[in-house]
């Protein structure tokens, strides 16, 4: 997506002009939660050599670092059984952001559900999801539960934070109802193997990775791959948006993550073979694809307990198409193993696999139910830094399992997070209506198209200072983000474009500022986002539209 030649105007239009503005569609159902983190939450388990749960520790037995300097500990509560059993004098008079509890008080827990979609085979997903709604009756009275599905194209909030039985079991009935996307997958790989093995030689970098002399792909395989890593991307892109979008529930929060199968590396289980290890750059993988999930959990306060909806692999192996290796190794599972085992190791929680997925809600309630709770409030430089946590317990012979950093987002970032979650959520809260005009989409070139979209920003909505001496002028200094997803769910970047807005005259309330862009799409049907951000007073205004691409 590309701005071309902005414009924004210098006169004021009359209020008349108003009603030509007006929302294309009518406004969702808001349930986005804005972003405050003025703490950082540390859930730690501690246990012994046998792995047994240990309790009865007190703050002092604690030492927790940020980036290797001690910080001290500003809140300190332990957690067996769902209650507070150990509250400090700091949890009479908790930070902003901290639970006040009483000893022997339930402390509950907030089950987000994220059903992925996008890779899961229906026969596996609705096994799983058949489990969690018999398990249900395991929720406590203060739990409370909400429940999220991704196609690949668009979210679905099957139940937003209910302790109903009865809500909950119809909506993991509804998500047992919805088409599942995984045998599409199945058949990609399919399509890719069967092109392989009819490939009449092999190419130089696959002969020289067979000699143990180069870790690349060639064409195919990179193309294979890179689909695979931006799909997973999409997917993690979905669960991110998903967190954000239930920002501030109360008490332990907890988000089931019901994965179809997200390899870690998307080049490595592209070849399947772990005598040629692939150093393949150009494919996004690993970290980087699942980092914004863990920052995102982080930032939050989220444990992810990742569930491996797949389970253990039963297909039948063809020997012509995945090359069995004398080790045995299944190194596609091993991939999607990966991918879980990384964002659970990093937020504190535990992967779900093979069988464990049977079990997912009944192992994470009780992983979650005894636990200490502390919390620290950073200093804080919104720089988008990422800073290590680390907890040790004073006592020897004992660990502990936590998180393992926070994320400092800055404001520019919290604004874009808002942006991005109301393209799939609707409008989060305290956002206001920003009339929209958008012109006939014309074609620019083979692939994209040209939209001229015009929004009239009204006057009483930001903050406009007079700036100079004699012959002043009135300046508002705002930024503009455009989001964008077109149906096969596929979304650019969100850009941060500085606006300034100048006039001679000090504006009159009740007008408007037009402001128009010409903007260069994919040729695509897209949803677009539009929002204006008013830096001096914090103001967000959004407006959504459809585009549609000329016939021909």
């Amino acid at each position: 997506m590309r701005f071309r030649s902005p414009l924004a105007a210098a006169a004021l239009l009359c209020a008349s002009f108003a009603p030509a503005f007006a929302q294309e569609t009518p406004p969702q159902e808001t349930f986005g939660e804005l972003i405050e983190v003025r703490v950082v939450n540390v859930e730690v388990v501690v246990t012994d050599r046998d792995g047994n749960r240990v309790s009865g520790l007190g703050a002092g037995d604690f030492r927790l670092t940020v980036d290797g300097k001690e910080v001290p500990i500003e809140y300190f509560t332990e957690v067996i059984g769902g209650q507070a059993v150990a509250p400090t004098a700091a949890a009479a008079a908790p930070l902003p952001g901290l639970p006040a509890l009483s000893p022997g008080e339930p402390v509950g827990t907030s089950y987000l559900v994220f059903i992925d979609d996008l890779f899961a085979i229906e026969q596996r997903r609705d096994s799983v999801l058949r489990d969690l709604k018999a398990d249900l009756a395991r929720l406590g009275p203060q739990d409370r539960m909400a429940v999220v599905a991704f196609d690949g194209r668009s979210l679905e909030m099957l139940t937003s934070w209910s302790n109903s039985q009865n809500q909950l079991e119809r909506a993991f009935d509804k998500a047992m109802l919805r088409r599942a996307r995984g045998l599409e997958r199945l058949a990609e790989r399919r399509s890719f193997e069967v092109s392989r093995r009819n490939t009449p030689s092999p190419s130089l970098d696959a002969r020289a990775r067979v000699a143990g002399l180069g870790t690349r792909l060639d064409f195919e395989e990179r193309a294979f791959a890179e689909r695979l890593s931006e799909q997973v991307r999409t997917a993690v892109a979905a669960a991110v948006t998903t967190l954000r979008g239930f920002a501030s529930p109360p008490g332990r929060k907890v988000m089931l993550l019901l994965s179809g199968g997200w390899p870690y590396s998307p080049a490595d289980y592209t070849i399947n073979d772990p005598q040629q290890p692939i150093i393949d750059r150009e494919v996004p993988g690993g970290a980087d694809l699942f980092r914004p999930l863990v920052d995102t959990a982080n930032l939050l306060g989220y444990t992810l307990y990742p569930v491996d909806v797949p389970g253990l692999e039963a297909e039948t192996v063809d020997a012509a198409a995945d090359s069995p290796t004398p080790t045995g190794l299944n190194v596609r599972e091993n991939e999607v193993h990966r991918s879980l085992e990384f964002v659970a190791n990093e937020t504190g929680g535990r992967p779900l696999l093979n069988a464990a997925r049977g079990e997912a809600l009944a192992r994470a309630a009780e992983d979650t139910r005894s636990y200490y709770w502390l919390g620290f409030s950073p200093t804080r430089k919104r720089d988008d830094g990422r800073h290590d946590i680390e907890v040790a317990v004073l006592r020897p012979g004992l660990s502990v399992r936590a998180r393992e950093d926070y994320l400092d987002v800055s404001r520019t970032a919290e604004i874009s997070m808002m942006v991005e979650s109301a393209l799939l959520f609707g409008n989060p809260p305290g956002t206001q209506p920003l009339p929209i005009q958008v012109g006939a989409a014309k074609r620019a070139g083979r692939r994209e198209i040209e939209v001229q979209v015009t929004v009239a920003i009204p006057v009483d909505a930001i903050t406009i200072i007079p700036v100079g001496g004699e012959g002043k002028k009135w300046v508002a200094e705002l930024e503009l983000r455009v989001a964008a997803v077109d149906e096969d769910g596929r979304r650019a970047p969100v850009p941060v474009v500085p606006l300034t807005i100048s006039i001679p005259e000090q504006p009159q309330a009740g007008k408007f500022i037009p402001y128009t862009t010409t903007l260069r799409l994919r040729r695509a049907k897209q949803r677009l986002i539009v929002a204006v951000f008013d830096r001096a007073s914090g103001v967000l205004l959004t407006a959504e539209t459809q585009i549609i691409p000329p016939a021909s």
